[in-house]
């Protein structure tokens, strides 16, 4: 029984994420063995340390709960304490526009939105909508481009949620504040 749990989690990447193409995400589904009301959009990024993907989606107000992950190419949480490598959109800057933009790279680009790779320049990512009202569509889905890193700078699209290195620290310790309360409890 071990042996074939493990086979299949190996498995699982092949079978559903790394069908699609690099560099996308899928448009939001139902999650097959998921909660009722929960949609997923799966994808698997490959990176050059000069490249980050810009991922826009918009915020849903049919979901409750809308979350961004992403993970080492075997489908393991990196480091999420010390890291940003997830975001909900409670966390998230929502800009002007109701859309939501996500920055996967390793570099820092000053961003509110940045998702950490952690030194993996491959791996898996993964959007999350829960408790939906109605069922969603591609157009509620995430968009994906993959850019020079140093092209973030000049992004207008960005402006909006430009953060200084004291001001994401901040973030990270209120993220570790937050996992220490969620593991006591």
């Amino acid at each position: 029984m071990l042996v074939g749990r493990i086979t299949t989690w190996f498995a699982f990447p092949e079978w559903f994420t790394y069908k699609e193409p690099v560099n996308t995400l899928t448009a939001p589904a139902l999650t097959p063995g998921g909660l009722k009301t929960q949609f997923s959009s799966i994808g698997h990024y490959s990176l050059s340390p000069d490249e980050a993907l810009v991922v826009t989606v918009p915020a849903c107000d049919a979901a409750p709960y809308q979350a961004i992950q992403v993970g080492s190419k075997w489908y393991v949480s990196t480091d999420y304490e010390h890291h940003q490598t997830s975001l909900t959109r409670a966390q998230s800057h929502v800009d002007a526009d109701g859309q939501l933009r996500f920055v996967v790279t390793e570099r820092d680009p000053g961003l509110a939105n940045w998702l950490e790779t952690t030194g993996h320049d491959k791996g898996v990512m993964m959007l999350r909508w829960q408790r939906t009202s109605r069922d969603l569509t591609a157009a509620d889905g995430p968009r994906v481009e993959v850019v020079k890193a140093d092209s973030l700078a000049t992004r207008r699209d960005l402006d909006s949620q430009r953060i200084t290195p004291e001001q994401y620290a901040a973030r990270i310790a209120e993220r570790q504040v937050g996992i220490a309360r969620r593991m006591i409890s």
